[in-house]
């Protein structure tokens, strides 16, 4: 059973501006790789891990700056993930996960969120779709259910838990939206669910990703949120994509570390078949410079979309339908071309790759994985699709 831990004591030294916590980012990418092997062999990051993030600053990234906080925008938090994610795939995962403290803060009252948050640093976890059933009670919800991928659940200090909410049985309608159900966030801590321990998987072994279930749960109203109702106002609060917005960053940090990588054993190899060096081969200098193509392309495409984004949101600007879902598709993309960089460097290092303690093995399997979750799907194609020639999107997120 995978040992669940707790905050560890913030230094005072923790920085607090942007700049700040991405150099502090880039100094411990060394530190993280360091420890990759460990942070797979445990299937969640260690506690140091845990301590080098937190220290870091990377759980207060989106906090308020009406708190103290740094308050990065989307592009900032995307190549905050992304900086992590050279360092270690898990690391950047859990890290895009946690910092989502500072979001979820601003879909509250100002005191019941610093009651939530008493602390800058507070990492975040949970599975915000409605696969719990929340029935109405007096002063709050009984919530049951089980929820998947909770990922960073054995470090996190808020647990969140996403729900139908039910009155006397039937689904209540969503006064709000005028929806037929309604879908809202509960916030506990991970102490109050029962933590399962189901992540045998693939790749991002690191990230600790368990099932987690509750049964007739009191949850107070207040612990609750929908992302129909903001409290706060802005680009980081307007919208439930807020959360998937920096996701990019761990797909292209991942090819990142990869490529360069495979360019510093390019000096030492010589082709077994041809006996060329691989310095002069073609074929090799083809395909890293194909590569970089590719993830220059998908990465520049992230970032202007999230950009553009961020400044028609910050304007409260009109959104065409190609800026409904404009990021959604650079998201997609950015997974999807990261895996097929990582495959195609894989096979150019050939049979190298499949030792475990080569780090093609680890990105290999981490971009298998990462593949799988639904913003990297092909249904994104179809639901953007419907919206470009004129559709409702039947997601919320775009």
């Amino acid at each position: 059973m995978i040992a669940i831990t707790t905050g560890a004591p913030y230094p005072s030294e923790i920085p607090s501006t942007a700049d700040g916590i991405l150099d502090r980012a880039r100094q411990i990418v060394p530190l993280l790789r360091e420890h990759s092997a460990s942070i797979e062999e445990q299937r969640c990051l260690p506690n140091n891990v845990v301590d080098l993030l937190r220290n870091s600053g990377v759980f207060r990234a989106a906090m308020p700056t009406a708190w103290g906080g740094p308050e990065l925008n989307s592009v900032q938090q995307t190549e905050l993930v992304e900086i992590i994610a050279t360092g270690d795939v898990s690391a950047a995962w859990c890290s895009m996960i946690g910092m989502d403290s500072g979001i979820y803060s601003g879909f509250f009252p100002e005191e019941i969120a610093r009651q939530i948050y008493p602390s800058l640093d507070m990492a975040n976890s949970g599975w915000i779709h409605p696969h719990g059933r929340a029935e109405r009670v007096p002063g709050g919800f009984n919530i049951s259910g089980q929820w998947r991928f909770g990922s960073g659940v054995t470090h996190c200090d808020v647990l969140v838990a996403g729900c139908f909410v039910y009155r006397d049985g039937v689904l209540e309608p969503d006064a709000q939206t005028g929806e037929a159900k309604q879908w809202r966030v509960m916030v506990a801590k991970p102490a109050d669910f029962h933590i399962n321990d189901t992540w045998f998987t693939t790749g991002l072994a690191g990230s600790g990703s368990l099932d987690y279930s509750a049964t007739q749960l009191f949850i107070p109203d207040e612990r609750s949120f929908s992302f129909s109702r903001p409290y706060k106002q802005g680009p980081l609060h307007c919208s439930p994509d807020a959360i998937l917005r920096k996701m990019s960053g761990v797909p292209l940090g991942m090819a990142r570390a990869c490529l360069d990588y495979v360019r510093s054993q390019v000096a030492e190899r010589i082709d077994r078949e041809t006996g060329i060096p691989w310095v002069d081969d073609v074929r090799v200098q083809s395909a890293i410079s194909r590569a970089e193509m590719d993830l220059a392309a998908a990465r520049s495409s992230v970032y202007t979309s999230l950009d553009t984004q961020w400044q028609k949101l910050a304007n409260q600007e009109v959104f065409s339908l190609d800026d409904r879902v404009t990021t959604a598709l650079a998201r997609y993309n950015a997974f999807r071309t990261s895996r097929n960089i990582v495959l195609t460097l894989y096979d150019l290092m050939g049979g190298a790759s499949v030792y475990k303690r080569s780090p093609m093995d680890r990105w290999l399997r981490d971009s298998a994985t990462m593949c799988q979750h639904a913003v990297a799907q092909d249904s994104i194609l179809q639901l953007a699709g419907n919206v470009l020639v004129g559709g409702q999107s039947t997601s919320p997120f775009f």
